[in-house]
């Protein structure tokens, strides 16, 4: 995978205590985190294909966690960003709360890298203690340093 979490996320784009309790703040509230990210052509025209994408179906993937997502002209390279919520957020046609909000942004003409990762983060995801971890974590460092021990775990350490 070319890309790996460690490349994507900075600690100024994870926030471990979401305002909001609904779906649509929520969604805000983290991708405002990629606002000025130098791999967003357009921040504007970004926002509208991820609530575009958003109405097409839930993006919740279970486990207390949703990965809204756009597939877009406006943005160069893969971008994430992270937000959870304390008291959980209510989304529709899910039994439980969202806890974890993995924004995600690819370019067009990179189905295949969003795949790769896709298929990572669900594997993370996958794994109960995993999961708790990342709701245990105190900073963004320490949530970051979890996720890319998590994913070292699936596809072995980085080339130094």
């Amino acid at each position: 995978m070319a890309t790996r979490l460690a490349q994507l996320l900075s600690p100024s784009r994870v926030i471990l205590a979401l305002h909001s309790a609904e779906r649509p703040g929520a969604i805000e509230e983290v991708s405002r985190l990629l606002e000025g990210h130098p791999d967003i052509a357009d921040y504007s025209r970004f926002y509208s294909a991820l609530l575009a994408r958003e109405r097409l179906d839930t993006t919740c993937l279970g486990n207390a966690i949703a990965l809204p997502h756009a597939r877009t002209e406006h943005v160069k390279r893969i971008v994430m960003a992270v937000g959870r919520s304390n008291v959980g957020i209510a989304y529709e046609n899910t039994p439980e709360p969202v806890r974890l909000v993995f924004v995600l942004g690819t370019p067009q003409s990179d189905p295949g890298g969003y795949l790769k990762l896709l298929g990572v983060l669900c594997r993370i995801f996958k794994s109960a203690p995993n999961r708790e971890a990342l709701l245990a974590a105190q900073t963004p460092e320490d949530f970051i340093a979890r996720l890319v021990e998590f994913e070292n775990q699936i596809l072995g350490a980085p080339p130094a």
